[in-house]
C-alpha cells in the first residue's frame, strides 16, 4: 500500500456545503482503499490555502499526490501542486445531478482546465470522473491510484486537402480582426494565444484592449441608446421586468459599447473577459450583450479566448449560422451522452422554444442579463482550433442535440456524441484540449476538414 497526499481543491462562488458534502464521500471511498492517505481533509479555496496545504504534505513524503476536484477551479493550484512534488500525479472530478438548477459544482470543467495546464507543462497525470458513489468506484479508484487510469496523447490525422467549402471559408476570414477586452483570468492556460503565430496560423491580427476601455464606452451610452436596446432584448425575452433594472441598464449597455468598439475598430470577433470585474467593478454581465452580438454574427468568447474567438468566427463562416461557443460540463457513460454549457450567451436561435426564452442572473454572481434556454434538438457539429500541448491541430466532432429536460440553468443541451461519451472523455483528457468547444447546428466535418488542409494542421477526429 502507498502513502497518497491529498489536496481537495475548491471555490466558494460555487455550492459550499454540497461541495463539502462530496467531499466526506470522497474521503469515505478513499478510506476503503487500504492505502494511508495523507493530507489536508477541508477544501482548499485560494492559493495560500493551497500552498499551506503543499508545505504540510511535503513533510508526510506522500509517495502518489491526488487533487480532488471537488469544484471547478482554474489550473493555477492544479500546475504549482504538480510542480511541488516528483511522485505520479492523479485528479479526481465528480459528476453532480442534471437537475435543471445551478451548476453547483462544474467539477469537470476544473479537470478539464488542470488537464489542459498540465499537458501543456509536459507533465503527465492520471485521472478520473466518477462519483463516489457510482457502481465499482472502488475499483476505479484502484486503477487510479495503481496508475492504470493515466491521459494518453491522442494520435492526429494528417492535414487533409485543401479544397471545397472549407478551404473558400479560411480565405474568406483572412484579413479579420478579433479585439481583445481584457486578459485571461489567472489559470486560464485554456485562452493564451500568440500574435504572430495566430497571423501566421490564419492571418487574422488582434488588437488588446483594456477592460476599462469597454466600461469606460458603457458609461458614455445614452439613454435613447439603451432603450433601443432593451426593445431588442425585449423582443428575446418578455420577463426583462423581474431582473434588478439597474443592473439591466448597465449590461445593455455593454452591448452598445461592443457596437461602437467594433464600428470604430473594423473587428469581426471579439475575446471579453467576461468576469470577475464585469460584476464586481462595472455590475452588470455581458453575457446577455453576448448572445446579441452572437446571434448578429458577431462572435464573442468568453474569459478572453482568442483562439476561441477564431474557432467561432471560422465555424460561423462554415455553416453560414450563429455558433455557441460552450463548456463541456458532463460526461456520463452509462447514458452514453454529455452536457454542454454555458451561463447564458448563447444565440436565441438555437433555443428549444423561442416563446419561452427567459431573461435571468448569472448563478455565481446574481446579476442580469443572461438568456436562458434548453438548446434545441438536432444535428450539431464541434470544433475547436487547439494548442493542446503545444500544437495546433483542428478538433472536429458530431453529435445530436436530444429532447431532454434543461441540465442546468443558464444555456445548457444533452448532446449524444458520434464516437460515445467515453471515446470524447479519452480525447479531451488524453489531448489536454481547451475547455472551450464551438458548436453551430448541421453536419460540417466534411467543411472543416477541408478548412483544418487549409490551415496546414493536423485533424483530431473528436
Amino acid at each position: 500500500m502507498a502513502r497518497i497526499g491529498i489536496l481537495p481543491l475548491g471555490r466558494p462562488t460555487f455550492d459550499v456545503p454540497f461541495a463539502e458534502e462530496n467531499l466526506l464521500r470522497m474521503l469515505a471511498a478513499l478510506g476503503r482503499t487500504g492505502h494511508e492517505i495523507v493530507g489536508s481533509r477541508s477544501l482548499l479555496f485560494d492559493a495560500a490555502q493551497a500552498r499551506e496545504a503543499v508545505t504540510a504534505l511535503k513533510a508526510a513524503k506522500p509517495e502518489q499526490i491526488l487533487i480532488l476536484q471537488v469544484t471547478f477551479t482554474d489550473a493555477s493550484m492544479a500546475v504549482e501542486i504538480a510542480n511541488g512534488f516528483a511522485v505520479p500525479l492523479s485528479i479526481w472530478a465528480i459528476p453532480e445531478p442534471r437537475l435543471g438548477g445551478r451548476l453547483r459544482l462544474n467539477s469537470f470543467c476544473g479537470l478539464n482546465l488542470a488537464g489542459h495546464a498540465l499537458g501543456l507543462n509536459g507533465r503527465d497525470f492520471s485521472y478520473l470522473y466518477a462519483s463516489p458513489d457510482a457502481a465499482g468506484i472502488d475499483a476505479r479508484l484502484a486503477e487510479l491510484l495503481a496508475g492504470d487510469r493515466r491521459s494518453k496523447p491522442v494520435p492526429l490525422s494528417p492535414p487533409p486537402e485543401a479544397r471545397g467549402p472549407g478551404a473558400e471559408a479560411v480565405a474568406a476570414i483572412r484579413g479579420a480582426r478579433i479585439g481583445r477586452i481584457g486578459q485571461p483570468p489567472e489559470g486560464f492556460d485554456t485562452c493564451h494565444y500568440d500574435k504572430a503565430k495566430l497571423l501566421a496560423l490564419a492571418g487574422i491580427s488582434v488588437e488588446e484592449m483594456e477592460l476599462d476601455t469597454l466600461f469606460a464606452g458603457a458609461k458614455s451610452v445614452s439613454a435613447d441608446e439603451a432603450a433601443a436596446i432593451r426593445g431588442d432584448a425585449a423582443a428575446l425575452a418578455g420577463n426583462l421586468d423581474t431582473v434588478d433594472q439597474d443592473q439591466l441598464d448597465r449590461s445593455l449597455k455593454l452591448k452598445a459599447a461592443m457596437e461602437e468598439i467594433r464600428r470604430k475598430g473594423q473587428f469581426d470577433a471579439f475575446a471579453i473577459r467576461c468576469w470577475p470585474e464585469t460584476f464586481t467593478e462595472y455590475g452588470g454581465a455581458v453575457c446577455g450583450p453576448v448572445a446579441m452580438m452572437g446571434e448578429a454574427r458577431v462572435p464573442c468568447a468568453c474569459e478572453a479566448d482568442v483562439y476561441g474567438a477564431l474557432t467561432t468566427l471560422l465555424l460561423q463562416k462554415v455553416a453560414d449560422a450563429p455558433v455557441f461557443l460552450a463548456d463541456l460540463v458532463d460526461l456520463d457513460e452509462a447514458d452514453d451522452t454529455g452536457v454542454v454549457w454555458h451561463c447564458g450567451q448563447a444565440p436565441v436561435s438555437m433555443a428549444a422554444d423561442r416563446a419561452k426564452v427567459s431573461a435571468t442572473i448569472h448563478t455565481n454572481r446574481k446579476m442580469p442579463l443572461l438568456f436562458e434556454f434548453p438548446l434545441k434538438t438536432g444535428r450539431v457539429t464541434f470544433f475547436r482550433l487547439s494548442q493542446a500541448r503545444g500544437e495546433t491541430f483542428a478538433v472536429i466532432g458530431g453529435g445530436e442535440m436530444l429532447d431532454r429536460p434543461m441540465a442546468f440553468t443558464g444555456t445548457s443541451g444533452v448532446v449524444r456524441f458520434d464516437s460515445g461519451a467515453k471515446s470524447v472523455l479519452e480525447s479531451v483528457m488524453g489531448a489536454a484540449l481547451e475547455h472551450h468547444m464551438a458548436l453551430a447546428y448541421g453536419d460540417h466535418r466534411d467543411s472543416l476538414r477541408q478548412a483544418a488542409g487549409a490551415l496546414g494542421v493536423p485533424v483530431l477526429e473528436l
